[in-house]
């Protein structure tokens, strides 16, 4: 029982030392997106990776030269700010990487095939973290 006490006042102390993570705020890449729908789930064109990039946060996706990449949404370029596309890697040789849909640069990729147009203009929105 004494035990499960300094256990308790261990971490106790230890909460008290370090507080809670909290998020780091980003900013945002655009404030607009061009989708083939209003929710930006269909597919808008296949492209090929013409060179390796490393994501640079959470928010991008690491991609190579040659995989092929689901492309869902295009941002709007704005003043200052690079040209991003989000999709997914696509491929079996690639399926650890599969399913997880993020931002690359459209400079290195060159589109393969055209599923739809993207001609729906949808803001970009940030999710609150925090809980209610």
């Amino acid at each position: 029982m004494t035990r499960c006490v300094h256990l308790g006042v261990l971490l106790l102390c230890l909460r008290l030392m370090c507080p809670l993570a909290r998020g780091i705020f980003m900013d945002k890449l655009a404030s607009k997106k061009l989708c083939a729908d209003d929710d930006c789930l269909y597919t808008i064109s296949l492209a090929r990776a013409e060179e390796d990039y490393n994501a640079s946060d959470c928010r991008f996706i690491n991609i190579k030269k040659g995989q092929l990449i689901y492309v869902y949404s295009k941002l709007v370029k704005e003043k200052g700010s690079g040209e991003f596309w989000a999709g997914s890697v696509y491929g079996e040789q690639y399926e650890d990487h599969m399913g997880t849909v993020g931002y690359f640069p459209s400079s290195l990729v060159s589109e393969q095939h055209v599923y739809q147009e993207a001609n729906k203009t949808v803001p970009t929105t940030v999710r609150n973290l925090q809980k209610p």
